[in-house]
């Protein structure tokens, strides 16, 4: 009898609904282990199989699985030989076996391969063609693909595909359920290698991927997600995305190796409950982009629901824990877009080194803020060099991967609550922009948050809209300036102050001998606002609250510490 009760969580702990995604991974591989086990097994060269490389074998191959269905399940073997092919149509309960030495060969005559018809409901379902594949699987259930051998993509070229030079995927599957994918290799897939959606019950394990485009890539719909998908102890070296999709439910990827000409894993879409664990990602590609022939490896990890295009739902209930990153172009971009929302984030236990282009982000440009997101026991190692001009660069809105930043360490957008434990960081070459700037964060909490910060740079903080700020054992202390003016300004076009305009407060402060982070906060009629900003030692800077909500009509105290002024407001 199977024992459940020795699955091994990840250190730190995680939610029901993560722990849930283990669960399912082991009563999946369970499933899976008995399809695999069948007594009926149907070897290819018994329905004509040459596997000489040369002679198509597609007729044979999907007889061997047709039969195999009919008999009620079982094993579809190919034993070892070179067997070259278009569309192999996969049939519920039936695992196809790869034995050591077996190689499956996608063949370069385009008119041999089929595609299935996702539902009306997917967005890609206009696109065809585009689904095409060498091993196919449409409403199927209790499916296996196992076993030492090698599904081969071979590069297939179609100039009339995706970017004029994209072929089929390798393995495609539509509305799948109870799929176990293990042991085998996949090389050289013509574009994805494995391509799945509003699937369930996916378990990938010790799979190869080398080359070709994306390596995993499976996607839901909004109302349906790809549900309690696992990928275990798999090698990826892909020459895009390493692992891609949206709409997921319950997602498992742990002990991966990640090395990729993209990035290590890519979100485009909503997700819930997903751990990413004990995983190793690393650049530059070992196989290149093969649109753009380069090799440089870009975020280990770009979250971005609506990067792509417009999404609806919520990145939530998200661990990422005892992750290691090295030569990434930043590791980590999490970002939303209008129609998106995102809960909880925790990052635990990260070492990233070589991070090239941009500081790590979050960044929300959805009407709606990151709720909570902690980074806990992270150290990061930028390569720096960034220059004072860049630290005036303007924060737009990003596109699909990451870009130069003002900050050199983490950028954060639009976040309820924000938090750093025990987080390092250090740069390669001295770095004059700040390290850290927040733009409209409501919580900001620093607990043991060291970084480099050489003579001469901007300020390594700059907090923008910063409502409430917590420092522990940082490399930070807390100062608090004098305010010395108050003025008021009008920005109504009359030139006068009505109920319900706006007006702007423009407060002058004076910092004593202690450089560090100052909070300026101010009371107009019973609204307050707050800033925090870095200030050197005796510095005196003007800090602007614009935007304000001009109260009822009458006089009103606007009061900054022991100095005030009198805003009268008409009707």
């Amino acid at each position: 009898m199977m024992q459940w009760n020795h699955i091994r969580r990840p250190r730190g702990g995680v939610s029901k609904a993560i722990a849930q995604v283990l669960v399912t991974a082991a009563l999946m591989a369970a499933a899976q282990a008995a399809v695999a086990g069948g007594a009926n097994v149907f070897n290819i060269r018994d329905y004509g199989a040459v596997g000489d490389g040369k002679t198509l074998d597609t007729a044979a191959i999907n007889k061997a699985i047709a039969a195999c269905a009919a008999a009620g399940g079982g094993q579809v073997l190919l034993p070892p030989g070179k067997y070259l092919s278009g569309t192999v149509h996969l049939k519920s309960h039936v695992t196809l076996l790869l034995d050591a030495g077996a190689r499956l060969i996608g063949t370069t005559d385009l008119a041999q391969y089929q595609h299935p018809t996702p539902p009306a409901f997917m967005p890609e379902a206009r696109w065809g063609k585009w689904h095409r594949a060498l091993i196919l699987g449409d409403g199927l259930e209790d499916i296996a693909i196992a076993g030492q051998g090698v599904i081969d993509g071979n590069k297939v070229f179609d100039p009339t595909g995706e970017e004029k030079m994209r072929g089929p995927h390798t393995l495609v599957l539509v509305n799948c359920r109870n799929v176990t994918i293990r042991d085998v290799s996949f090389v050289d897939s013509a574009n994805y290698a494995i391509f799945f959606q509003i699937s369930d019950q996916v378990d990938i394990r010790n799979v190869k991927i080398t080359g070709g485009w994306d390596g995993v890539h499976f996607r839901g719909a909004p109302q349906r997600p790809c549900r309690d998908v696992s990928i275990i102890g798999c090698q990826l070296f892909t020459g895009d995305d390493s692992i891609a999709g949206r709409y997921w439910e319950n997602t498992l990827i742990s002990d991966c190796i990640v090395n990729s000409s993209c990035n290590g894993v890519r979100l485009i879409g909503p997700a819930a409950h997903l751990i990413i664990h004990d995983c190793l990602f690393y650049g530059p590609g070992v196989h290149p982009h093969r649109t753009s022939d380069r090799h440089n490896m870009l975020a280990g990890l770009n979250l971005q629901p609506g990067g792509w295009d417009a999404t609806q739902g919520s990145l939530d209930d998200v661990l990422i824990s005892d992750v290691t990153m090295h030569n990434v172009a930043t590791p980590f971009q999490f970002s939303l877009k209008p129609g998106n929302t995102a809960g909880n984030i925790v990052v635990n236990r990260v070492t990233a080194t070589g991070a090239y282009r941009a500081a790590s982000s979050v960044e929300s440009w959805a009407e709606t803020p990151f709720a909570n997101v902690v980074f806990r026991d992270v150290s990061i190692e930028f390569k720096g060099g960034g220059t004072q001009e860049q630290a005036r660069l303007a924060v737009k809105s990003p596109g699909v991967d990451a870009r130069p930043l003002p900050a050199w360490g983490f950028y954060a957008r639009n976040i309820r609550n924000l938090q750093f434990d025990n987080v390092r960081l250090r740069y390669e070459k001295e770095d004059l922009r700040p390290v850290l700037i927040c733009d409209a964060v409501e919580r900001l909490a620093m607990d043991g948050f060291k970084f480099q910060h050489p003579a001469g740079a901007a300020e390594p903080f700059v907090l923008n809209d910063v409502n409430e700020v917590h420092v522990e054992d940082t490399d930070v202390s807390l100062v608090q300036p004098r305010c010395t003016q108050v003025k008021l300004a009008c920005e109504d076009a009359s030139g006068r102050f009505v109920t319900g305009g706006k007006y702007t407060v423009t407060v002058a402060v004076e910092n004593g001998a202690q450089e560090g982070l100052g909070q300026v906060e101010i009371t107009a009629a019973s609204q307050v606002s707050r800033r925090w900003m870095w200030l050197r030692p005796n510095e005196k800077k003007n800090i602007v609250f614009k935007g304000l909500d001009a109260p009822a009509a009458g006089s009103h105290e606007v009061r900054c510490g022991d100095v005030k002024q009198i805003l009268r407001v008409e009707p």
